[in-house]
């Protein structure tokens, strides 16, 4: 008889929203009966689930921490608290947990151990920013983030485009909100003036702004995306 706990997969919002604005009802009911968490940042997780309905019981939580810095054999061990039954969530800093996010390497645990998996209903910039694209939505690849070193980033961008159009595929791709700026001038000045290029600035949140055009257009344009999270989006067809 399998005596493990489950593992749930929690989202979050994407930026300072009422959890009840964007996190299904179900979801937020099923927070309120999970007393472990696994987290990528302890605070951010417990400032979300304070206003999420748990205000005054976060002290009875248990948490532990997964983000990039956590090591392979501490993860290993977080097999531990799926021990007697006991229902593990796992909550991304923002968005849908285990995509584009260490919360992945539990979901690979927890499969190996035969573990429940089961993924809950939330907010995805990537994929709400491909809906509001105008670009292929029945093909497209997530290529996570670009180099940092600008001549490697543009060789990158030259790579993805021309990906895009023998693919036919939509191209999605995110950055440190600090070099947004940066990204953006050198796809401008790398892509083709006819690439069409979508960003998708702070989604869900008051001052959300997505736009697609071609290269040529948004040289036109002046616009400073800023340190607000954002998703970029080649087509290329």
């Amino acid at each position: 008889m399998n005596n493990k706990g489950k593992l749930y997969l929690v989202p979050s919002p994407l930026g300072d929203n009422a959890p009840e604005e964007v996190i299904p009802a179900p979801v937020l009911g099923k927070l309120l009966e999970i007393r472990t968490f696994v987290v990528e940042e302890i605070r951010t997780a417990r400032r979300y689930l304070s206003k999420a309905g748990l205000k005054g019981h976060i002290s009875e939580l248990e948490f532990h921490e997964l983000n990039e810095h956590t090591p392979k054999e501490e993860i290993e061990k977080y097999i531990s608290l799926f021990e007697n039954g006991n229902d593990v969530a796992v909550i991304s800093e923002a968005g849908l947990p285990a995509v584009a996010d260490p919360g992945a390497q539990l979901v690979e645990l927890a499969h190996k151990n035969g573990i429940t998996v089961i993924p809950f209903v939330g907010p995805s910039s990537l994929m709400m920013a491909l809906m509001a694209s105008g670009m292929n939505g029945q093909a497209f690849t997530f290529c996570g983030y670009l180099p940092a070193k600008p001549e490697e980033r543009k060789n990158r961008l030259k790579q993805i485009e021309k990906q895009s159009a023998s693919g036919r595929q939509t191209m999605i791709f995110i950055e440190t909100p600090y070099r947004n700026d940066a990204l953006f001038n050198d796809i401008l000045a790398t892509c083709k003036p006819e690439t069409k290029v979508c960003i998708a600035v702070n989604i869900t949140m008051p001052d959300m702004y997505i736009k697609s055009d071609s290269v040529k257009n948004w040289k036109s344009r002046k616009i400073e995306i800023g340190k607000r999270p954002c998703v970029f989006l080649i087509s290329s067809l």
